[in-house]
């Protein structure tokens, strides 16, 4: 009985991961396919392939989201907190793919656990969620946006002499560049989201010691969101791409050279377990403001952020439910 709900939670942990991957594909090609410096269906290729290597690259993430977020029980309750938290951000993803709007599939991961663990009252580890997730949560889209316009307005200054179409088409082409980047750097974030939780539920299991990541389980992983990638969220890829600003190649460009440093650097340096969708738009953001504010549609980007507030209490709350629901079944 063990062993098959086990079998059951990492076969969600992939439904989940797959939804990640159609849900952020926007985030690595939308600025790309706006300025059509690529077509939909290239763009879509080349991010899953990207998200799949960069999905090779660490399991420091990894570790932070299976160990440093809630404590899980052992045995069959762990594993019903589990597959709740799973449930419960995967039902937020679906919802704001439905309305197209770009919210996070990792902090609806994150309040996931958090409601699936205070549901069946386990332990959450605050100081852990303060310091990995809200804090970077925060500061994440404020240097972003603040960065991306800092990029933006030095690329003004270096080609303030350069001819308007050559300097469309250069920098069409270098997209191509930032966003594999950026999709390199999705691969490296948010597969190892996945791959924590599968883990997770591996050690409550008592199928596995320790929190180093199984090569399988990067394989599997690593294949579930390269796969969603391309199926392609063409609902959230309208409102990044279009919706937010009317983006031009540098500032396509700008935006995505600016979030991929960021993904890099929280992903190496600190093991955060960043937004890409937040940090994605909000360097959208910054590239637009300094064109002038008023070409920033602030009323979209009102309910972006709306959604990005509710995002961890609407999933805690959703896996709260699946866990009362799976818990009764259970018992």
């Amino acid at each position: 009985m063990l062993l098959a709900t086990i079998v059951v939670v990492i076969a969600v942990a992939l439904v989940f991961d797959y939804t990640n991957g159609f849900h952020d594909a926007a985030n690595a090609i939308a600025t790309s396919v706006a300025t059509r410096a690529l077509a939909p269906r290239t763009a879509l290729a080349m991010a899953a392939v990207m998200n799949l290597i960069g999905a090779f690259l660490g399991t420091e993430v990894a570790s932070t989201v299976g160990s440093g977020i809630i404590d899980a029980p052992q045995g069959m309750s762990g594993l019903i907190v589990v597959l709740s938290a799973l449930v419960g951000a995967i039902t937020w993803n679906l919802i704001t793919w439905w309305f197209g709007l770009p919210s996070s599939s990792s902090h609806a991961l994150i309040g996931g656990l958090v409601g699936a663990a205070l549901a069946s009252a386990g332990a959450v580890q605050w100081d852990g969620v303060l310091a990995k997730v809200v804090i970077p949560m925060v500061l994440s889209p404020l240097v972003g946006f603040a960065l991306a316009a800092l990029v933006m307005l030095t690329l003004l200054w270096i080609f303030r002499n350069g001819r308007p179409r050559r300097l469309s088409t250069g920098f069409r082409h270098a997209q191509t560049v930032s966003a594999a980047a950026m999709a390199l750097g999705h691969g490296l974030q948010d597969a190892q989201k996945t791959m924590g939780v599968i883990v997770l539920a591996l050690v409550v299991g008592g199928y596995h010691e320790g929190f180093e990541v199984p090569w399988w389980v990067v394989l599997i992983s690593a294949g579930a969101l390269s796969a969603g990638t391309y199926a392609g969220g063409w609902r959230i890829m309208r409102t990044l791409g279009r919706r937010i600003i009317d983006l031009d190649p540098p500032r396509g460009f700008a935006a995505e050279v600016t979030a991929s440093a960021v993904l890099y650097t929280t992903a190496f340096a600190f093991a955060a377990p960043i937004s890409t969708t937040q940090t994605i738009t909000s360097s959208i953001l910054g590239v637009g403001a300094t064109k002038r504010l008023s070409a920033v549609r602030w009323g979209v980007a009102g309910n972006i952020a709306v959604a990005w507030v509710l995002t961890i209490p609407m999933a805690a709350l959703a896996a709260a439910v699946a866990f009362w629901v799976l818990h009764a079944i259970a018992v």
